[in-house]
């Protein structure tokens, strides 16, 4: 009897939920509750801002601030380079932080202080945008919009009085506003010499914290203390304008400063061709470092003569002798038109041996190309004679130690009186009726100095400094600014037409001693020049 009973009611337990289940999915598939209703649809246009957070907990920032922008393709790449980042991170922050402990620990009688385990763990940080600042200084500013859930595993060891200590970080939150300085933008990659690092607001930054392997959080208040000091530490350290700098390339090599003096005497030309109608020529001497934005300098005109002797000396500034060159030209003086060029050559810094004076004669070419057959025509030769003198210590110039410095005015500047820098960088968007041949014209005090004119483009770069020696600061002077195109072509009824124009007035010059600003051109429909003046006096 007991062993039928069980199976009957077994069998009874199995019927029962077969049937139980049967009626389960027929309520369910076929009865629905009275109370279900269609959802409402909306656009989200006509949701409140209660509404939005509810669906949108998280609005991203390049939405709720339309000057960022969106960053999918750094945060894809980050993900993809996160091994093999966190593992660079981890090494660097190593070789960073153990000197600094190292330094610290016999102040507090501590025998050693090791990570025992150093990794970020496998989440990425995620930036939500980014924006970029656009200045006329040689920098790159962004602000990113920073949020790191990671699950790092840090573990350090201590060791004092034969004991061991264990101190343990894991699951990581930061969320932060940091802005990215890169300064000075420099030609030698990567382009930047110093990385500063600011943060725009005070930073979110969680954790969890074991001592000894115990939960240290869970003592009451002890959350609260740790995360507020961090934040106050953090924040007196690094909020703006305080920052972090650090340094990616030397600072004399990046900026390229001066090293040494390059002393060169042009003393002969011998064999030069004959340019003038009368049989003769009338040769002068153009001579600039490659890399220098300093106007060239010339040697005086010898009238018809095809042997001409100059023994004049002129002195360079050298700021890289293994990449820079002595670029020279001869040129052939008209009274009226435009000056015909005998030929040139260059003289490589490199192949010159220091305190050494060497003189070189070199034959004038028609141009730099290698392959080109009209470099093996006789044009002449000239001498010079060369010495390279390398700085010491004492003699590198001081003046060019801030790149934004501004210099003081050469010997024999009036008194009360100063030297006007004028810069001229470039122009964006300019647009000509009938041609765009651009060039600057520079018109103060009744003196008018002139670019080099670009042709066929509309975001010229001139780079080109101008000086104006003055007795007295311009406190209420102007300059007139005039952008023009021409063009020397046969037949246009409109050879020379104006793209535009701007007066700057000087005294913010000379109360800040130097401006770098982009202007709006009048008369011009998008088109901007930037500028950059300088007020240099003796004192």
């Amino acid at each position: 009897m007991g062993l039928v009973s069980t199976i009957l009611g077994f069998f009874g337990f199995g019927v029962g939920i077969t049937i139980g289940l049967a009626i389960g999915y027929y309520l369910f598939i076929y009865f629905q509750p009275t109370d279900v209703q269609d959802p409402e649809i909306r656009p989200l246009v006509e949701k409140d801002a209660n509404g939005l957070q509810q669906i949108l907990p998280e609005i991203p920032l390049w939405i709720k601030n339309p000057d960022y922008d969106r960053v999918d393709w750094l945060n894809r790449f980050i993900e993809h380079m996160w091994p093999y980042l966190n593992k660079a991170i981890c090494t660097m922050a190593k070789k960073i932080a153990e000197p600094i402990v190292a330094e610290q620990i016999p102040k507090y009688k501590i025998d050693s202080v090791d990570f025992e385990t150093l990794t970020l763990g496998s989440l990425p940080p995620t930036f939500e945008g980014i924006k970029v600042y656009n200045t006329e200084e040689k920098e790159l500013i962004m602000e990113l919009g920073l949020k790191w859930a990671a699950n790092p595993n840090i573990l350090v060891a201590a060791k004092a009085f034969g004991l061991k200590a264990t101190v343990q970080v894991v699951d990581l939150q930061v969320f932060a506003s940091p802005r990215i300085t890169l300064k000075p933008l420099v030609p030698n990659f990567p382009c930047f010499a110093n990385i500063h690092v600011s943060l725009m607001e005070r930073p979110h930054v969680d954790f969890g914290l074991k001592l000894l392997g115990a939960d240290a959080m869970s003592i009451p208040g002890a959350y609260r203390f740790v995360q507020e000091t961090i934040k106050d530490q953090v924040a007196n350290m690094y909020l703006w304008p305080k920052r972090l700098e650090v340094q990616v390339l030397d600072p004399s090599k990046a900026m390229k400063k001066p090293v040494g003096l390059l002393n060169v005497t042009v003393v002969r030309a011998t064999k030069l061709k004959k340019k003038d109608l009368l049989g003769a020529s009338d040769p002068y001497v153009k001579l600039k470092m490659s890399d220098d934005k300093l106007p060239s300098k010339k040697t005086s005109v010898k009238h018809k003569n095809l042997n001409p002797e100059w023994n004049e000396e002129f002195s360079f500034v050298v700021k890289d002798p293994e990449t820079q060159l002595l670029e020279f030209s001869v040129y052939d003086w008209e009274q009226v038109g435009s000056h015909d060029k005998m030929g040139l050559n260059v003289v490589p810094l490199k192949d010159l041996t220091p305190e050494e004076p060497k003189v070189l004669t070199l034959d004038l070419l028609k141009n730099l190309n290698p392959d080109d057959a009209q470099n093996e025509k006789s044009r002449g030769q000239l001498v010079l004679e060369l010495n390279y003198k390398p700085f010491k210590g004492d003699e590198v110039p001081s003046n060019v130690e801030d790149s934004n410095a501004v210099q003081k005015a050469p010997e024999g500047t009036p008194e009360g009186g100063g030297l006007l820098v004028i810069t001229v960088h470039e122009a964006q968007d300019l647009e000509g009726k009938h041609h765009t041949n651009p060039s600057v014209r520079l018109l103060f005090r009744g003196e008018e100095k002139k670019t080099k004119v670009v042709k066929k483009n509309r975001d010229p770069r001139w780079e080109e400094e101008f000086q104006f020696m003055l007795e007295e600061p311009p406190t209420n002077d102007r300059v007139h600014v005039e952008v023009v195109s021409t063009s020397k072509r046969m037949g246009l009824l409109h050879p020379k037409e104006t793209l535009g124009y701007v007066d700057v007035y000087l005294s913010d010059v000379v109360n800040n001693k130097r401006i770098n600003e982009r202007y709006h051109l009048i008369d011009s429909k998008n088109g901007r020049i930037q500028i950059e003046m300088e007020w240099r006096t003796a004192s």
